[in-house]
C-alpha cells in the first residue's frame, strides 16, 4: 500500500511541477489559446495544461512497471499503452502548437489504438452477468473497441469547454472506473485509474476557476485524456478478459458520448461539417438557460455524480435489480440531454422572432 500511496504523490507533485514550468514558458513565449466559435473564455490564457496530466501519469506509471515490488500485473503489455498514450499526447500537443488536419489527427488515433489492441486491450464481449446474458464478439472485438477509443477520445476533447468541465469529468470518471477494479480485486488496473485521476487532479489545482482558471488543456490534454478514458476499462484481468463491461463503460463516460451523439446529429441536420466548431455543446446549452460558466461545471459534475452513484449500485445489484439501475441510468442521460436540447430551441426560437 505504501508503494502505492508514494507513486501517487509522486504523479501529483510531477504534475503541479510540470504545469507551473509550462505556466511560466508559456507566457514567455506566448503560447495562448485561441479564441473560436467554440470557446467561452476571453484574455490570454496558456494551452499547455496537458504536459502536466501526461507527464504525471507518465512518470508514475513508468515507475509502476519497473518496480518488481508492486503488482504489475499488465506485465509487458503496459509499455503498449505508455508508447500509445504517448503518441496521442504528442499529436495533440503538436496540434495545439501547429493545427493538424482532422485524417491526420485521425491516421495517429488508429495506429494508437491498434498499439493496444495487439496487447490484449479490447471488449472480448458485451455481458450482462446479472441476466447471464453473455455475447462473445470473436473477430469483431477488433472493430468494436477500436470504434469504441477513437470515439471516446474525441468525444472528451469536444466538452472540454468551460474551465475544469473535462478534467472533472474525467477525474470522476477515473475514479468510477477504479471502484469497478476495487470490486473485480484487480488492484494494478484500480492503481492506473487512481494515477489518472491524481494527475489530472495536479492539473485541475491551475484550471479550476477559482476564481478563473489560469491554464488550459489544450487538444495535448483533453485528445490524452479521452484516449486513456477508452482504454482504463479495457485493461485485461488475471484471466486475460476485459473486467468492465461495454453497456456499464459507455454509462460512465454518458456525458461526452452523449454531447458527440448530440453534435454528430446536430451538424448533419444543418449540413455542416463534423468538424466545424459551435456553442451549442451541452455546456453551452447550460449557459444559454441563464447559468454562469461556474454553475454549469457544478450541474455536470453532479450529474456525473449520480451517474457513477447509480453505475456502481447496478454493478453490485443482481437480477432485475440490475437491469433497472443500468436503464435509469440511460434514461436520467436521455432526458437531460432531451430537457437541455428543448430549453434551448425554445431561447432560439424566442430570440429569431424578437429579430423578426
Amino acid at each position: 500500500m505504501m508503494h502505492y500511496l508514494f507513486l501517487l504523490a509522486i504523479a501529483f507533485t510531477a504534475s503541479v511541477v510540470s504545469i507551473f514550468i509550462v505556466l511560466r514558458l508559456s507566457r514567455y513565449f506566448g503560447l495562448f489559446d485561441t479564441v473560436n466559435a467554440r470557446k467561452v473564455h476571453s484574455g490570454k490564457i496558456p494551452r499547455l495544461g496537458g504536459v502536466g496530466m501526461f507527464v504525471g501519469f507518465v512518470i508514475g506509471l513508468l515507475i509502476f512497471a519497473l518496480d518488481n515490488s508492486v503488482d504489475n500485473f499488465l506485465g509487458v503489455r503496459i509499455w503498449n499503452l505508455i508508447i500509445s498514450c504517448a503518441l496521442i499526447f504528442v499529436m495533440g500537443v503538436w496540434d495545439d502548437l501547429k493545427p493538424w488536419g482532422a485524417r491526420w489527427k485521425l491516421f495517429v488515433q488508429i495506429f494508437a489504438s491498434v498499439l493496444v489492441l495487439s496487447a490484449g486491450f479490447t471488449f472480448h464481449r458485451i455481458s450482462f452477468p446479472a441476466l447471464n446474458l453473455v455475447w462473445n464478439m470473436g473477430i469483431l472485438r477488433y472493430p468494436v473497441t477500436l470504434c469504441w477509443i477513437i470515439g471516446v477520445t474525441n468525444a472528451v476533447n469536444l466538452i472540454d469547454g468551460i474551465d475544469g468541465l473535462a478534467g472533472s469529468v474525467s477525474a470522476m470518471s477515473a475514479l468510477i472506473f477504479a471502484l469497478f477494479f476495487s470490486q473485480y480485486g484487480n488492484t494494478g488496473a484500480m492503481f492506473i485509474c487512481i494515477l489518472l485521476a491524481v494527475s489530472i487532479g495536479g492539473f485541475l489545482v491551475f484550471n479550476l476557476p477559482l476564481p478563473r482558471a489560469k491554464i488550459f488543456m489544450g487538444d495535448g490534454g483533453s485528445q490524452f485524456l479521452g484516449y486513456m478514458l477508452a482504454v482504463l476499462p479495457l485493461m485485461p484481468n488475471s484471466s486475460g478478459g476485459a473486467s468492465i463491461s461495454l453497456p456499464f463503460a459507455a454509462a460512465v463516460l454518458m456525458i461526452p458520448i452523449f454531447d458527440t451523439f448530440a453534435a454528430l446529429w446536430r451538424r448533419k441536420r444543418e449540413h455542416r461539417s463534423f468538424f466545424e466548431p459551435d456553442k451549442f455543446h451541452l455546456h453551452h446549452k447550460l449557459m444559454m438557460l441563464g447559468f454562469s460558466a461556474r454553475h454549469s461545471l457544478f450541474i455536470l459534475i453532479v450529474l456525473q455524480f449520480i451517474i457513477g452513484l447509480l453505475v456502481i449500485m447496478a454493478d453490485q445489484a443482481t437480477g432485475l435489480s440490475s437491469v433497472i439501475l443500468l436503464f435509469t441510468v440511460y434514461l436520467l442521460g436521455i432526458l437531460f440531454f432531451s430537457v437541455i436540447h428543448i430549453r434551448k430551441e425554445e431561447i432560439l426560437e424566442k430570440s429569431r422572432l424578437i429579430d423578426y
